[in-house]
């Protein structure tokens, strides 16, 4: 299997764990528990060498040497996610609403706004909707990757057959051909997906393996082919000059293994007033789509085998009404449709942004509450029964979200 491979070009010593410079990002020096960047707890000398060399490769910084380019977002993975937390705004990317705009084949669906010396980065066409879109974070991702897909279609509801005005969907999308049966969501057929913005993703190794040809411009053994700015005229469409595939397929499995054992931040303090936002979060319906727990299944690496993930989302798509609309389909879901963010990390967003939130797709929102305010579509009632709650309720429910 994939992973076992991954283990066999491991050494077999174990390798010191140093945080990444988080302490650069954030107000004050993370205590234990308050970073996105810490290992699984008690993980083998192969697991946390397998996390040292990812570590590594999701801190490197490409240059045109390396074969950054020759159109591109960033200059590597943390520049995109530093910390491993939410990007910020100064960090995000547009995509083209590919359903209602036919040149959407003009340079692809994401628009990379950098390139190298001698190269033109893109632009938005002229008349062609587009949509903002923030850097998620990768903490977590392996205990999402763990639960079954079993799990999360029990939870489904498209028809509302329960009348309680939620009706979440998986988004059924299919894998490349590179992503082997081995994996979660590879093989051939249709799949959950479980990651990015709308859950468009079924696998790991797509997403990682996309990340470095589309946001650094890097090929790999899995994805060898150059992405290049086909709105120049005359359709020069040349790479650059570092032959493809520029990083192996080993690079791309330690960097998949690298963010599938990221924990996640451990919970803050829970006093009598988050208890009592718990309540109320699950009394006013919030609880209906951001589901606290599941479970995961059997799993070869006993940190991610058979634990509770309290990443609060169903993992599902929903509509989330016209203002939070991006008119942009991806893999099954529409314009309208976003998967149920995860909450957990939500206490430490602004202390990894400078004192500052950005939360949402887009980071319009400052703060949960605001946040909040934006739901509309199946969130609208639960919404409109968070806006009637007592200053004390409400209080108590922003406080719970801040715990998370």
């Amino acid at each position: 299997m994939q992973r076992q491979r991954v283990f066999l070009i491991c050494a077999a010593t174990a390798a010191a764990f140093a945080a990444s410079g988080c302490d650069t990002l954030m107000t004050s020096t993370p205590t234990e528990g308050d970073d996105f960047t810490a290992p699984m707890d008690d993980m083998s000398m192969d697991l946390n060498a397998a996390f040292v060399e990812g570590d590594e490769n999701f801190e490197r910084v490409f240059t045109v040497a390396d074969g950054l380019g020759p159109i591109f977002n960033n200059t590597g993975c943390e520049s995109c996610h530093p910390g491993d937390g939410r990007g910020s705004p100064d960090l995000g990317f547009f995509r083209i609403s590919e359903g209602l705009d036919p040149r959407v084949d003009l340079g692809g669906a994401q628009i990379q706004d950098k390139a190298i010396p001698g190269h033109r980065p893109e632009t938005v066409p002229p008349g062609v909707d587009v949509t903002f879109r923030l850097p998620p974070p990768v903490f977590g991702v392996g205990l999402m990757e763990g639960i079954p897909e079993s799990t999360i279609l029990a939870a489904a509801d498209p028809d509302d057959a329960d009348g309680d005005g939620i009706s979440g969907r998986p988004n059924m999308v299919t894998s490349p051909a590179f992503v082997p049966e081995t994996h979660v969501g590879g093989g051939p057929g249709m799949h959950v997906g479980r990651f990015s913005r709308k859950g468009q993703v079924a696998s790991l190794l797509e997403q990682v393996a996309f990340a470095y040809q589309q946001d650094i411009g890097v090929t790999s053994d899995f994805i060898p082919e150059e992405i290049v700015n086909r709105q120049v005229v005359g359709n020069a469409v040349l790479g650059d000059l570092v032959p493809d595939p520029e990083i192996s397929a080993s690079t791309v499995l330690f960097t998949v293994m690298y963010v599938r054992l990221l924990q996640p931040p451990a919970r803050g303090e829970i006093t009598p007033e988050v208890e009592r936002g718990d309540a109320v979060f699950t009394e006013i319906g919030c609880a209906s789509c951001h589901t606290p727990s599941m479970r995961t299944g059997p799993n070869e690496i006993p940190q991610l085998s058979e634990v509770d993930v309290q990443l609060y989302s169903d993992l599902l798509i929903h509509d989330m009404g016209p203002a939070l609309a991006d008119n942009r389909p991806d893999g099954d879901a529409n314009g309208f449709e976003w998967k149920t963010a995860p909450l957990w990390g939500t206490r430490l967003v602004a202390e990894f942004l400078n004192g500052e939130g950005a939360f949402l797709h887009d980071g319009r929102a400052s703060s949960a509450e605001a946040a909040i305010g934006f739901h509309g579509g199946e969130a609208e009632a639960s919404k409109n029964r968070f806006q009637a709650l007592s200053d004390g309720d409400r209080q108590a429910l922003v406080a719970f979200l801040e715990s998370l």
